[in-house]
């Protein structure tokens, strides 16, 4: 039988089994990929994202569908506090998300910062979210001024949705 952890190790792995997830949540939403989003939150769990109010599984084709009228979006996580009681945890992670619109006049850039306040819980070793809350703080936009000519510079590397994106054969590859 293993030796059960120092509890200050098993709090390090808990939060960063926590960070984890909403790590992979942003990046879910980023790269468009409704199965990755899918999967950091328990069956039951449910998100709050002032527009949307409901399940996760409901969320995830709301928030891809919203996606998909968008060019291109990017959410930088900041401070993460994760507060651990047993097998549940609460987090407050700082976000910038960052998103290209189309246009008649053109591209507009819409950034939108805030937090998510996040509960997590344990249920069979194993942490998900059970329920999401975006709190905003603060929105911008104004009209973008990107300058790459994507179809110009075929030698650069750029961000796509899906499968498609660089990172998916990166961590593919094993």
């Amino acid at each position: 039988m293993a030796e059960p952890l120092d509890p200050r190790v098993q709090a390090l792995l808990d939060r960063e089994a926590c960070r984890d997830l909403v790590h992979r949540l942003a990046r879910g939403i980023d790269r468009c990929d409704a199965e990755l989003v899918r999967s950091v939150f328990h069956p039951d769990a449910t998100d709050d994202h002032g527009l949307f109010r409901g399940t996760a599984a409901a969320f995830v084709p709301w928030v891809m569908e919203v996606l998909a009228g968008m060019v291109r979006t990017q959410h930088v996580i900041g401070n993460i506090l994760i507060e651990l009681d047993g097998d549940v945890a609460r987090g407050e992670s700082y976000f910038v998300a960052h998103h290209v619109l189309p246009g008649e006049a053109g591209e507009t850039f819409m950034v939108a910062a805030g937090r998510y306040l996040d509960r997590f819980t344990r249920r069979n070793g194993t942490w998900k979210i059970a329920h999401r809350h975006a709190v905003y703080d603060w929105s911008s936009s104004a009209p973008s001024t990107d300058i790459w000519d994507r179809a110009r510079l075929a030698d650069h590397a750029f961000g796509a949705r899906g499968p498609a994106d660089p990172s998916y054969a990166h961590f593919g590859a094993g």
